[in-house]
């Protein structure tokens, strides 16, 4: 039995980090002592322990577990499951891995499941569910994150190792062992089980010599979160190179390449919007594009597209046209509609009968919501907007 599964915790006490969910005051104890536990759906970094979690639950509440992936995952699997128990008391717990990747429809099915309790569904993702989900699912379930584990959480697993088989190990070996496996519990104990698999006393030369001849992979001590704030600040700062250089990270830290573009999106709206209007397309285009191709390919075109968003020209005006709108409602409550504008009314004046432009109140009182900034293409919006009236 490899490591992985073999020091996977059976119970709560032996579950490692996240004791922000796992104390007697949080609503997650008190549901499963309860045996009341709603839907969930985990997402954090790998090897944080969003699957052992799930087996966790399924041994805590007694219920049979199913573990699949989005990946693979048919709809006419889930509902062969359901109907195996629609005549037993005691539901079935579906796991689901990277449900993030489930379309709109495979969602869709979940929720009858959901809401008559067909089964008790945890889904689990590296990505933030908030975004990745539908809202019809998200209002059915609950979203918890789980935290990179700490150098003290993965040095109580690496005790627990080194007591159950004997290991001699230095502390400088100890140390490169926590170091290079930073928050990845599935990561060190591999790296831990092959230096075992050469030598009971484990040295650091030996580990360091395992680690030179696996670099499949780069020692990123960073999580994703970080290195994903790090590329969105820079591509903002219209550093190229530092947002290349995130964006490599991000890759070889495993990121889906569907995630890093769809922040991609949000941040061609948020952080150019009509400086530059195609910065909006090239996103989409890519996303579609990464969605279809997948990696290696998938980094050229995530690199290209990210050299074009830091070189473009910047502007937040949209976000802050929102939060305008936001707090002159909240100061001042929500404004009728003109009765010109309602469907009922013939006294609208439409522009084109007056060559395109009418001078015509749309609010009951003005207000200026939109600031454009007088640079690159919103300097061309507004120039439209003044020739348009007339200004």
């Amino acid at each position: 039995m490899r490591w992985t599964e073999l020091f996977r915790p059976k119970n709560l006490k032996e579950f490692i980090g996240q004791k922000h969910i796992i104390n007697s005051n949080s609503f997650f104890i008190k549901a499963i002592n309860q045996q009341n536990l709603p839907h969930l759906f985990i997402y954090g970094d790998s090897g944080v322990g969003k699957t052992t979690l799930a087996y966790i639950i399924a041994n805590e509440l007694q219920k049979d577990f199913f573990n699949l992936n989005a990946t693979s995952l048919s709809i006419k699997e889930i509902r062969e499951i359901i109907k195996q128990y629609e005549n037993n008391l005691i539901k079935p717990l579906i796991f689901i891995d990277e449900i993030h990747r489930l379309s709109k429809n495979q969602q869709e099915v979940l929720l009858p499941i959901m809401e008559f309790n067909q089964a008790t569904i945890i889904g689990a993702s590296t990505e933030n569910l908030i975004f990745s989900l539908t809202p019809a699912i998200k209002s059915r379930g609950v979203i918890i994150k789980l935290y990179p584990l700490t150098k003290n959480d993965l040095e109580i697993l690496l005790n627990r190792v080194i007591e159950k088989f004997d290991i001699n190990i230095d502390n400088n070996a100890k140390e490169y062992l926590l170091n290079i496996n930073r928050a990845d519990a599935r990561s060190l104990l591999l790296h831990l089980e092959l230096a075992f698999n050469i030598s009971k006393n484990i040295s650091l030369e030996l580990l360091k010599s395992i680690k030179e001849s696996n670099q499949t992979t780069l020692d990123i001590l960073d999580n994703s979160s970080t290195i994903m704030s790090a590329m969105i600040k820079s591509i903002r700062g219209t550093d190229v190179d530092a947002s290349v250089y995130y964006l490599i990270l991000l890759i070889e830290k495993g990121e889906k390449p569907e995630y890093i573009a769809r922040r991609l999106v949000i941040l061609a709206s948020e952080d150019i919007g009509n400086a530059n209007p195609n910065a909006l397309n090239l996103s989409v285009s890519t996303l579609k594009a990464v969605k279809e191709i997948g990696y290696p390919e998938a980094k050229i075109i995530l690199t290209q597209t990210v050299i074009y968003l830091a070189s473009c020209p910047k502007s937040n005006s949209v976000i802050e046209t929102i939060d305008n709108v936001y707090k002159n409602i909240n100061q001042n409550g929500i404004m009728k509609v003109p009765y010109y504008l309602k469907n009922s009314s013939n006294d609208y004046k439409n522009p084109h009968s007056f060559g395109g432009y009418i001078k015509q109140r749309y609010l009951i009182k003005p207000f200026s919501f939109v600031k454009f900034r007088a640079i690159a293409f919103e300097k061309t919006l507004i120039e439209w907007i003044n020739k348009i009236r007339g200004e």
